[in-house]
């Protein structure tokens, strides 16, 4: 096994970790006391072509394959988890859903935009009472013959406010289950269509999350991506996808907690010498370290099944499990070694504390991710 990036890869993580330090590093903290979307940051993301990594040339995006991408979301999420987030929803879950299964008029039309961060895209599956059950959601779309009328709630939507372009996920017959469900690009604007108030979060505060109601909203026919009674699958391959981003992002929140913490272990003195000759702190570094690298391992073979084609559900449900529980560990271990300075917003280790608990919620919770892995290993 090569376990060796190629220059390309280098290259990208590079370009990622500069942005990250130069761009979204200044002011961080403030957007986060301030609940500050990074407007500008984002706009100077797609302009570097990631907003749209892995969608096709021909629409604007970088041809990338799934490895380049994590390795950016990992350096992004070093620094900025709110911005890395926005990086991931119009990566992994609207420029790939559209990619993948749009038609050509679909992605002539919203994809181009979406891939520069023209437009910015959000994925609306959840809902007050069904989550990531797409099986259990209330929002309907009734054929009308040559539209859908769409009404409902979608619930902790990210981007919810700062996007334009939405994926709906919505039934059209309840009768067929999961067979009657399909998928929809709605756009800001649309009459009928309102974002809620911003939800006042723990963590990713930099990250605008909404709620949003469909009340008679009338969605052209050839808004519909795929075939009638495909919105369950799209869903859930989509979702697939994005727990690989969910995961390199929970990766770079405990890289970056860790990196954090060593170089603070080295200039902290306690007792006559530096934290770091302290066998408690040693320890505690030592044990981060051995972590963050089995996550890592365990998020590139996530993104490497998947670009070789194999199934990649159980592999990306197991790095996104394993990688969240370890951003948790690492930025609350991270707040330990700088002490009552950790507990300051001006060491960025609380901060990322607070971000890393949602790795382990969105793109399905931790019991979810079980599930899947459950599933998936007693199958046979």
């Amino acid at each position: 096994m090569d376990f060796k990036l190629t220059e390309e890869h280098e290259m990208i993580r590079q370009a990622a970790r500069d942005f990250a330090i130069n761009e979204l590093k200044p002011g961080v903290i403030e957007r986060d006391e301030k609940q500050e979307f990074p407007t500008e940051q984002v706009k100077k993301m797609g302009e570097l072509g990631f907003m749209g990594m892995m969608a096709s040339p021909e629409y604007g995006g970088g041809g990338m394959d799934t490895v380049s991408y994590v390795l950016a979301m990992e350096e992004l999420s070093k620094i900025d988890a709110s911005a890395s987030v926005v990086v991931s929803v119009n990566n992994s879950l609207v420029c790939w859903g559209l990619d993948t299964y749009g038609t050509e008029e679909q992605k002539e039309k919203y994809l181009s935009k979406l891939t520069t961060g023209e437009k910015i895209g959000a994925f609306c599956l959840s809902e007050p009472e069904a989550g990531s059950d797409a099986t259990s959601q209330k929002t309907t779309a009734i054929d009308k013959g040559d539209h859908y009328i769409l009404n409902g709630t979608k619930n902790w939507i990210t981007n919810g406010g700062s996007a334009e372009i939405y994926l709906v996920i919505a039934h059209t017959d309840k009768q067929k289950k999961h067979r009657g469900i399909n998928a929809f690009i709605v756009e800001k604007g649309m009459e009928g269509f309102e974002v809620g108030p911003k939800e006042q979060k723990m963590g990713i505060r930099g990250s605008d999350t909404h709620s949003l109601t469909f009340n008679d909203v009338k969605v052209p026919k050839e808004n519909r991506i795929g075939e009638d009674g495909f919105g369950f699958k799209f869903a859930m391959k989509t979702l697939a996808g994005g727990r690989i981003g969910i995961a390199a992002q929970a990766l770079g929140i405990a890289a970056g907690a860790y990196e954090l913490a060593k170089e603070y272990s080295k200039i902290r003195k306690a007792f006559g010498t530096e934290i770091k000759n302290h066998q408690a702190i040693a320890f505690k570094l030592a044990d981060m370290h051995t972590s963050i690298e089995a996550a890592r391992h365990m998020v590139m073979k996530a993104a490497w099944d998947k670009d070789n084609g194999n199934n990649y559900d159980l592999s990306g449900a197991m790095a996104k499990l394993y990688a969240s529980q370890v951003a948790m560990d690492v930025t609350v271990e991270a707040v330990q070694v700088h002490g009552g300075n950790g507990y300051v917003k001006e060491y960025h280790v609380e901060r990322m504390m607070r971000d890393a608990k949602i790795t382990q919620i969105y793109e399905g919770t931790s019991e979810i991710q079980k599930i899947v892995i459950s599933r998936s290993i007693l199958a046979d």
